[in-house]
């Protein structure tokens, strides 16, 4: 509740409505999850009751449906854009740290292992829904003029990453994922943050309204550049990690869709990079004259996920050390899952 109300706490009628709207298919799909936690025994049971394969298809519809709004997954992302740009900097972080990946997290622990049957029949048309928001995302924010919104849309093209790595099947495009997650958490969390940075100083968010800036406030531009080019996914940072441990996996499934995903990954370097361009650098904006750098609290508070860029590009291993032995074991189990049913039909 504390996290509903800093994401409603900015009056908008249009923001509002789409934002009651997602909370709403959240509950439902919150409704579910807790069902399944309370009922320890779920998969047994399933086991036991051997579902067939029609009431497989429609479970995992019914999980999905509500998971993929949460994600949000194209064409169910709508919720989200207004959501980040009216929630204040503290909630826009924590929607786009950690309650995106509930929806993602509810694929991998219980709509994929549950309903195998209904994962091989929904998860090509998922993948397909997931680069569409791939590209989708990435051409419209090229053209926001608003900061915020445009990082609001980058975040849609990377949940649309991980929704692909996950319906990879493989053992590479699920740890992908994975990666990707905490990545997205990191990378995403401190362009909302940045982007608060500055406006606490100038209350406005429009892009034409900075400009050469760097030179004002080198600090806030080191970082948000460095922040931006882990969003891009840069050699040596923890964005590259992830996109490319899910472009291999997707590969080995479909080659069309791993290359419509890399172009995504070109999309996303021009709209960030002349994000980068027009506020930072360009003519000086005289109406910037009084901004200032970082201070203490806000440099201490950015730095920590500035240094996790580095860390996690240079050692990814500290991750898929520990998410390998489970992702594997879950795509072992659903694949097994899978064969099991079609040698009895």
């Amino acid at each position: 509740m504390p996290v509903l109300r800093l994401l409603g706490s900015q009056p908008h009628p249009h923001g509002l409505f789409d934002w009651r709207v997602g909370i709403r298919q959240a509950n439902l799909r919150g409704s579910q999850v807790l069902y399944v936690h309370l009922c320890r025994q779920l998969p047994a049971l399933l086991d036991a009751l051997s579902l067939s394969t029609n009431a497989q298809i429609w479970l995992f519809f019914a999980f999905a449906l509500a998971f993929a709004i949460k994600v949000p997954l194209f064409p169910l992302h709508t919720w989200l854009p207004a959501a980040h740009v009216q929630a204040p900097t503290a909630g826009s972080v924590i929607l786009a740290g950690v309650l995106l990946k509930m929806g993602t997290y509810g694929y991998l622990r219980f709509a994929n292992p549950l309903f195998p049957q209904g994962m091989a029949f929904w998860g090509p048309l998922l993948s397909v829904l997931a680069i569409i928001g791939i590209i989708y995302a990435a051409l419209v924010a090229l053209v926001q003029e608003d900061v915020k919104s445009l990082v609001a849309y980058s975040s849609v093209a990377h949940m649309g990453y991980i929704m692909l790595g996950i319906f990879s099947g493989g053992l590479q495009g699920t740890s992908g994922a994975v990666m990707q997650m905490v990545n997205h958490g990191l990378s995403t969390g401190a362009l909302f943050m940045l982007v608060g940075v500055l406006y606490e100083q100038r209350h406005t968010r429009l892009m034409s309204e900075y400009g050469g800036i760097f030179a004002k406030v080198p600090v806030f531009g080191a970082f948000f550049l460095i922040s931006v080019l882990a969003s891009v996914g840069l050699p040596g940072l923890n964005g590259f990690v992830g996109e490319f441990v899910i472009l291999i996996g997707t590969f080995k499934v479909n080659a069309a869709y791993a290359a419509f995903a890399t172009f995504g990954i070109i999309l996303a370097a021009w709209y960030l990079l002349t994000a980068v361009r027009r506020v930072m650098f360009g003519p000086f904006n005289p109406a910037n004259e009084n901004l200032k750098d970082m201070n203490a609290r806000e440099i201490i508070a950015a730095l920590p996920l500035v240094i996790f860029f580095f860390v996690l590009g240079i050692f990814p291993n500290l991750i898929f050390d520990k998410v390998n032995p489970t992702t594997e074991a879950l795509v072992n189990a659903i694949d097994s899952a899978q064969t099991t049913a079609i040698v009895e039909r």
